[in-house]
């Protein structure tokens, strides 16, 4: 669980650490990271949630005649990028977005979560989750651009010298434990250069939100390996593709809702009823969790 920072206390961090931009990040409906930086002149205005930008350049926020929005921080999402920057050290919040007239932004994938856990909660639920996140590692050419060429031949829990993005993946690690993290487990998958990079479980809107960093971790720290990482489903025909099994549980209080002791399988009404909600919705699931076209190639063989 995050801690809670007041106003003043992110204020005096940002002073404390010698921040010199601050990056606000968000997320648009795609799931893509996007971000505001701003200068320490402007470190009250944005953590008092008063930084607007464009919401019609954002996929799926605002038309243009209504397209100003607000970036309202997440104070306990407050942390450093763990890596030198020459302008100066950077810290970055998450946002939410909101209306300019301080309602919630309905199409915020990040408030839509919110509301879900807020249901949860009023249910006497908490959802917890552990995802396994998957990712390639190219080859750059040589003007930096990606390739599909594969930087190792290694497989499945494979050791150096055949998997040669090891490297490379202890340093995403270092960077994400740097960050907060709780990384449970870092190995080799099964097709060439492909990795996987396992969290401890946690609230689920902390998941996301740690889903959402991770991905620009993995790209920065394999960037300065001279690698392009990638989080496409199926980029190579006749290899596996890359997905992220993501352990999911409730809780009442301090104890798993999904357990019983005395039900067949140890699986309480709550665990079955959960399991049936899933498979009821799992066509309108698929939408959402496979949104690409690459994505269906990857549920069907080659």
């Amino acid at each position: 669980m995050l801690k809670k920072l007041t106003r003043n206390e992110v204020l005096r961090r940002l002073k404390e650490d010698d921040v010199h931009f601050l990056r606000l990040q968000f997320t648009d409906i795609m799931g893509i990271n996007k971000n505001v930086e701003v200068p320490p002149s402007e470190f009250t205005k944005a953590v008092d949630g008063q930084i607007m930008f464009d919401g019609s350049s954002v996929e799926g926020f605002a038309r243009i005649e209504e397209s100003d929005m607000l970036l309202k921080p997440d104070l306990s999402t407050y942390a450093l990028l763990p890596w030198p920057e020459p302008q100066g050290r950077v810290a970055r919040i998450i946002c939410d977005i909101y209306n300019p007239d301080g309602t919630p932004f309905p199409g915020c994938p990040r408030g839509v979560l919110k509301r879900m856990c807020e249901k949860a909660k009023s249910l006497g639920f908490t959802m917890q989750a552990g995802p396994e996140p998957e990712f390639f590692l190219f080859l750059r050419g040589e003007n930096g651009e990606p390739t599909a060429r594969t930087h190792d031949s290694g497989g499945y829990f494979d050791l150096t010298p055949i998997d040669q993005g090891e490297d490379a993946r202890r340093a995403i690690v270092v960077a994400l434990n740097a960050m907060g993290f709780s990384v449970e487990a870092a190995h080799h998958e099964v097709a060439p250069a492909q990795h996987e990079i396992d969290f401890r479980h946690r609230p689920a809107l902390e998941c996301a939100d740690a889903i959402a960093t991770f991905r620009f971790v993995v790209r920065k720290v394999a960037m300065d390996f001279g690698l392009h990482a990638t989080f496409m489903p199926k980029p190579i025909f006749g290899e596996n593709g890359s997905g992220m099994h993501t352990h999911q549980s409730l809780f009442k209080g301090e104890k798993n809702a999904f357990f019983d002791p005395d039900e067949s399988y140890h699986l309480s009404d709550v665990a079955r009823h959960y399991l049936g909600g899933l498979l009821k919705f799992a066509p309108e699931i698929t939408l959402v969790l496979n949104q690409w076209v690459n994505s269906y190639k990857r549920l069907v063989p080659g």
